[in-house]
């Protein structure tokens, strides 16, 4: 599969089907393997963490999460087919687990909100096996004795499917550092998307995420909590960007590579 640079990531070049193929050809192989899903607030941490870049390199599938990514993607001549929201492809990925019996388990997200998620999407999707949901105390990361505890309680769950929504860095940092001692479970890093499946938060209307203003909305609803981000780290992207028009042609896209393969 093509993988196309974003700044010192890169995300896979594959339409919202092949993305759903692909994890599911992930989990049916049964040899473990974690999902990334960049956006700009990727791209421009990736720029100043090691940690980062290294949890993307070792992914076994990048897809590209941002109206702004798939523009400039276009401005390269190496255009992505679509936007491959997390907030679309976990609850498409429910639906496949419902009819395939995967064993499900949310990690992440505010105490009670993977507990009504899964509720909700139980309802959408009878026999779907959510097996557990765990909000982790702030900071487990980087506490080695609660991370350990998290990841045996992950462990004797034995999912097929790990959603993680703990946001990045945290997700891609622990789907990275835990690839091997959760396998063969599959992980996924999807941000707020048990938030918008519980209801706690809103997603963008169509018009404003086609415009490349989803994050707009989200500023205008949480500012406290994302003006930070959107306001003084992300503008970054356009020095990002410039670099990368200014590359050669054929230095915008990495080798092709295997799902997995890395």
């Amino acid at each position: 599969m093509k993988r196309v640079r974003l700044g010192r990531i890169y995300a896979h070049a594959l339409t919202f089907s092949a993305a759903l193929h692909q994890v599911a050809e992930l989990i049916g192989r049964g040899s473990g393997g974690y999902v990334v899903t960049p956006n700009v607030d990727h791209v421009v941490q990736a720029e100043h963490s090691e940690e980062l870049r290294a949890a993307y390199e070792g992914a076994s599938l990048s897809l590209v999460d941002g109206q702004p990514l798939i523009w400039l993607s276009k401005l390269m001549r190496q255009p992505f087919p679509e936007k491959i929201s997390g907030s679309d492809l976990v609850p498409a990925l429910m639906e496949m687990a419902a009819k395939n019996g995967w064993r499900i388990f949310f990690l992440g997200a505010a105490e009670g909100v993977g507990a009504k998620a899964a509720e909700v999407l139980r309802q959408r999707e009878p026999g779907l096996q959510i097996v557990a949901t765990l909000s982790p105390p702030f900071g487990f990361d980087t506490d080695p004795e609660e991370r350990d505890r998290v990841l045996e309680l992950v462990r004797e769950a034995k999912p097929d499917l790990l959603v993680m929504a703990l946001g990045c860095p945290k997700q891609e940092l622990l789907m990275h550092r835990w690839k091997n001692d959760i396998a063969p479970a599959v992980a996924i890093g999807s941000g707020a998307t048990l938030d918008f499946i519980a209801g706690n938060v809103s997603r963008s209307p169509v018009w404003m995420s086609k415009a490349g203003l989803e994050w707009l909305y989200r500023l205008a609803r949480e500012p406290r909590r994302l003006a930070h981000r959107y306001l003084v780290r992300d503008p970054e992207i356009v020095k990002v960007a410039w670099r990368m028009l200014r590359l050669p042609p054929e230095a915008r896209v990495l080798e092709e590579t295997q799902t997995g393969g890395r």
